[in-house]
């Protein structure tokens, strides 16, 4: 058992340098590789949500835009919509006065044929009347030519 204790001991002994290499290297990789590699890491994750940060910025910028655009959007058709509305109004305004012009021409065109009518009427009675006197003179003396022959 001695050997084996002065065997361990011996191989101890020449691991020694090793560990101490093995923690100078731990150290060393530490100070010179780990510790950048975090700071690097840190500062891409840093930038990374501050990209992020910017990008959810400008969606919401760009929904505000979007959402200001829909409502003048909005109010250029309902202003569009007032103006046809409006035309729409004017146009059956003159047309409901053409008509009335129309209704009162052919009003006054009525009545001046009705006057024209009741002038061409009642010459119409005043010749009848004439012609009714002498046509009852010719029948009379046809009629008493007649009873003397």
């Amino acid at each position: 058992m001695e050997q084996t204790l002065q065997a361990l001991s011996g191989i101890l002994l020449k691991a020694i340098p090793s560990a101490l290499l093995l923690i100078i290297v731990h150290f060393y990789l530490k100070g010179m590789l780990f510790r950048p590699l975090q700071k690097t890491l840190k500062r891409r994750e840093e930038l990374t949500a501050g990209a992020r940060k910017a990008a959810d910025e400008s969606l919401a910028a760009a929904e505000r835009k979007a959402q200001d655009y829909e409502a003048k959007f909005r109010d250029a058709r309902a202003e569009v919509y007032r103006q046809q509305e409006e035309t729409r109004k004017s146009w059956l305004e003159d047309q409901s006065k053409q008509v009335a012009a129309a209704h009162d021409r052919s009003t006054e065109a009525m009545a001046a044929a009705d006057k024209r009518l009741a002038g061409e009427t009642a010459a119409a009675k005043q010749n009848l009347v004439e012609t009714s006197a002498a046509l009852a003179d010719r029948i009379a003396n046809t009629v008493l030519a007649r009873r003397k022959s």
